[in-house]
């Protein structure tokens, strides 16, 4: 289990779901996922977000426990969620002398989640307000549209936390020992990438707070090294690439386009390329395809021509990377055909719709199979590719 003690004051009170398969019901969590909540306990007591209704139970024996037969304060409410806020009606039953804090937006947005009437029961707050528990300050800070329109993070100034709502979140359960990076970035990709704009104007303002620990809504809490951290997102929310490496990406009906797929990553290979992935989009994840796109310099994408387009699984990729606003980019494209290739023109129209996509040419047209001449033109191809 990952450490959670935040400080005496600071507790944690979430629970780790081992039990679930499709995080938002589209992203495989071989590990589970942690839903996070804290209770700062001070001369008046916060409760820092609910959970998941799937750990509703958990939850609410950890809050109990911590309470101690005491009386929540507040409930503060960075993100509404149901994977976050699922528990604030049964949070605000139990305990009917609660104020629920919550940006304007998220307040108005409660009667769509809630049959609870909480008109008389909301502080809404804006940016630059504080709230004084006793001898820890709130400061709120808004961050609209990472990645929901009423999201706020919270600073406490006297253990100089950052309640960071989504932000520096990862899939995985607490009990889980693995990579950071990783999962945080396919997290991040897949859920806030396309709001990058958003998360470079919150970096912004987080760089204006010591912030010396960092607690997320879902993954671990951060205690050390947090330029680390923060550069991850600064890289990730500017759209520059991560690694300088090639995605070599493709689908294929019978196998022939795999072969010049993989003959593709031997070329790079050996023209010098480091860090090459090789993904099969009709059996390997899709949000780790997507979050690999983001992660390497440059990409290959080959795919067989299907119903005059192109084979669903790449039409089903490129169109997620241009929801989460993929860019900045080199990319060459493989097609095969066997009688009137179309995937080469489809997968460029959808490449033209990404922002400064640079499409390498000479595009590469295997028909049917990949003959001696195929890896000549492949080899022209990796070379363009690789261009500065």
């Amino acid at each position: 289990m990952k450490d959670t003690t935040i400080s005496q004051s600071v507790r944690y009170v979430g629970a780790d779901d081992k039990t679930i398969d499709l995080f938002e019901g589209q992203y495989v969590v071989p590990n589970g996922i942690s839903y996070n909540s804290y209770v700062i306990l001070d001369e008046k007591i916060a409760v820092m977000d609910t959970v998941d209704k799937r750990a509703s139970d958990e939850w609410m024996e950890n809050v109990e426990k911590v309470l101690d037969g005491k009386q929540p304060d507040y409930l503060v409410v960075t993100h509404l969620e149901p994977d976050h806020a699922a528990n604030i009606q049964a949070l605000a039953e139990k305990y009917p002398e609660m104020t629920v804090v919550a940006s304007a937006k998220a307040v108005s947005m409660l009667p769509q989640f809630f049959t609870l009437d909480f008109s008389h029961r909301c502080q809404a707050v804006k940016e630059g307000d504080t709230l004084s528990l006793g001898s820890h300050t709130l400061h709120f800070v808004m961050a609209p549209m990472v990645h929901w329109p009423e999201v706020m993070v919270v600073y406490e100034s006297s253990e100089k936390i950052l309640f960071s709502a989504d932000g520096f979140g990862k899939f995985g359960a607490l009990d889980t020992e693995e990579d950071w990076t990783c999962e945080a970035r396919r997290y991040f990709i897949n859920i806030v990438g396309k709001y990058g704009m958003q998360v470079q104007a919150l970096l912004k303002k987080a760089a204006s707070l010591d912030i010396q620990t960092i607690c997320p809504l879902h993954g671990p809490i951060l205690k050390e090294n947090l330029g680390f951290y923060l550069n991850k997102y600064d890289i990730w929310s500017s759209y520059r690439p991560e690694d300088e490496g090639v995605l070599v990406a493709y689908a294929s009906i019978h196998g022939n386009t795999a072969q010049a797929a993989k003959e593709m990553a031997e070329i790079l290979k050996v023209k010098g390329v480091e860090k090459i992935e090789v993904m099969d989009l009709a059996r390997d994840d899709m949000s780790e395809a997507v979050e690999n796109a983001f992660r390497y310099s440059r990409m290959v994408v080959a795919a067989p021509s299907y119903d005059a387009w192109v084979l669903p699984c790449m039409d089903t990729f490129l169109r997620k990377l241009k929801a989460k606003n993929y860019q900045n980019r080199r990319v060459a494209v493989m097609e095969n055909g066997s009688w009137a290739p179309s995937a080469g023109r489809c997968m460029k129209e959808l490449l033209g719709e990404m922002k400064n996509v640079t499409v390498c040419e000479p595009m590469v047209t295997i028909r049917s199979t990949v003959k001696p001449e195929t890896v000549t033109t492949m080899e022209q191809l990796a070379d363009v590719l690789l261009e500065k």
